[in-house]
Parts: C-alpha cells; sequence; structure tokens
C-alpha cells in the first residue's frame, strides 16, 4: 500500500521565485513558502506586495469608501 498522493496549489509566482533563489519547495505549503521568500528575498516580497496592493487599489477604495460611510460592520451592536 503506498502513500497517497496529494496536490496543493500554490501561487506559480512563488514557485518561480523560488526556482530562481535555487530553493527546494518539497514540503513546504504556500504560507510556509510565503514566509520564507520574505526572509531571503524581502525585495521580491516588497515588489509582489506592491503589485498586488497596485491590482487591488479599486477594491481597497470601495471598501475603505463604505467603511467611512457606514463604520465597521457590527459597529452599531457594540456596546464598549
Amino acid at each position: 500500500m503506498g502513500k497517497p498522493e496529494l496536490r496543493l496549489g500554490i501561487d506559480p509566482e512563488l514557485l518561480a521565485q523560488a526556482e530562481r533563489l535555487g530553493l527546494s519547495v518539497a514540503g513546504m505549503s504556500e504560507t510556509a513558502l510565503r514566509l520564507h521568500l520574505q526572509k531571503v528575498d524581502p525585495k521580491g516580497a516588497e515588489e509582489r506586495a506592491r503589485r498586488w496592493a497596485e491590482d487591488n487599489a479599486e477594491a481597497i477604495k470601495a471598501y475603505n469608501d463604505r467603511i467611512e460611510r457606514n463604520g465597521p460592520f457590527g459597529d452599531d451592536l457594540r456596546t464598549w
């Protein structure tokens, strides 16, 4: 009886960065890989974060506008 195969999806950009750096990703989750890459290649992590913020700027602005108009979710229920 062999080991069952488990397929996990990992962001291809993270895999490409790890490959460029010559890192083995065997046994790593996407979260662990992301944290490791932040340590060994902080400029790459900053660039990914900058691109993410740029790609999601419209949604971030809409969210911030909604919070400004309505306050945080459940704010009217808070007793403190």
